[in-house]
């Protein structure tokens, strides 16, 4: 198996991999806003990707018209298109994206040697292409992103050992190029890059079985996480996300899904969150992301069965909320994406079938009580 069909299988496992979590303090489904593309196309898969920073939604398919679309989370209402002229059929634009106030990235892995673009989100116009210095095809730059603040990263888990990319979002100028401090496991089956996350001045960075931690200011490591009692066949890291210095990693264990608690300062593993339910024959978990002390979980199992969003306090351990497809469409991959701030919950269902469409895609918007 060659490294890129690797990690395409592992990719796709990345999509399934989270937090199963029995209910203690179940909170009622809240209604939602359904977010669709403005011209809905079949097998447009919108909500394949999703991000939010304040009250500005971003959210992106694998097929809609070579565009990202920028929805305002209080009224529900498009606000703008993220477009490029450079973008072809085949470069994968907008598979990830993010968002930290007025400023957006968007992955292009398929361009070229691959790039990642930065738009500002109050004009809607690109204002800088990312590209790495040492720049080869085939790389995967651009295959995973994140931004925090003007720092942005870019993840090229394709390269000899996996990198990932820092650079300034106000100049477009790298920065640091992050590599593991033990690359074997970041090596030729490791992927090192696969998935990043950043918040203030801490990246924390998918690589195989385990989990780095790195100071953005230095581009030095700080940390690596490993889960305690994880197995060979666990996918520990497979979802990753970072608030502040609370970061949680998710993982499959034993057809169950598990959420490791994290605390950046000390590399500390500080909670293992594991659930098993018969509601939900052999799921696995899906993605996972926290916004200050809570975490949204999303779940599903096989085509039968509905996909479902869990949130948990961090600090107590409860189940706080649940959400479920209104729709109850058994195979929409409801809970195939997920982003959170504050109050406000983007739930991704990239093959719900929109005015008809097949696998058009939607995206519920929710504001918790």
């Amino acid at each position: 198996m060659s490294n890129k069909d690797f990690y395409m299988r592992h990719f796709l496992f990345a999509a399934l991999a989270s937090l199963i979590l029995v209910p203690t303090a179940q909170a009622a489904d809240l209604s939602a806003t359904v977010l669709t593309a403005d011209k809905p196309i079949a097998n447009g898969f919108f909500g394949l990707s999703v991000g939010i920073s304040g009250t500005t939604a971003i959210i992106a398919g694998a097929n809609t018209d070579k565009s990202v679309y920028l929805f305002d989370t209080i009224t529900g209402k498009q606000t703008g298109k993220l477009t490029n002229k450079e973008i072809t059929a085949n470069d994968s634009y907008g598979i990830p994206v993010g968002i930290s106030g007025t400023i957006a990235i968007v992955g292009a892995s398929g361009n070229d040697h691959g790039a990642a673009y930065l738009f500002d989100t109050t004009t809607g116009k690109q204002t800088v292409k990312l590209t790495p210095t040492d720049s080869v095809k085939g790389d995967g730059f651009g295959l995973s992103v994140s931004i925090s603040g003007t720092t942005a990263i870019v993840g090229a888990p394709l390269s000899a050992n996996g990198a990932a990319y820092l650079f300034d979002a106000t100049t477009g100028r790298q920065t640091a190029k992050l590599t593991a401090v033990d690359p074997n496991n970041g090596g030729t089956l490791g992927f090192f890059g696969g998935e990043v996350r950043i918040s203030g001045t801490t990246a924390i960075i998918m690589s195989g079985d385990a989990i780095y931690l790195f100071d953005t200011v230095t581009g030095k490591q700080t940390a690596k996480l490993t889960g305690k009692d994880t197995a060979k066949d666990d996918l520990f890291g497979s979802s990753v996300s970072i608030s502040g210095t609370s970061a949680v990693v998710g993982g499959v264990e034993k057809k169950h899904g598990v959420a490791y608690l994290y605390d950046t300062i000390t590399g500390k593993q500080v909670a293992k969150v594991t659930a098993e339910t018969s509601s939900v024959p052999d799921s696995l978990s899906s993605k996972v992301t926290i916004s200050g002390t809570t975490v949204a979980i999303t779940t599903f199992g096989p085509t039968t069965q509905n996909g479902a969003v869990y949130l948990f306090d961090t600090l107590s351990g409860e189940q706080v909320g649940t959400f479920t497809d209104i729709d109850a469409l058994k195979d929409g991959a409801y809970g195939g994406s997920v982003a959170m701030s504050g109050s406000t919950v983007l739930i991704g269902a990239k093959n719900s079938n929109t005015n008809s469409l097949v696998k058009s895609g939607a995206v519920y918007l929710y504001h918790r009580q």
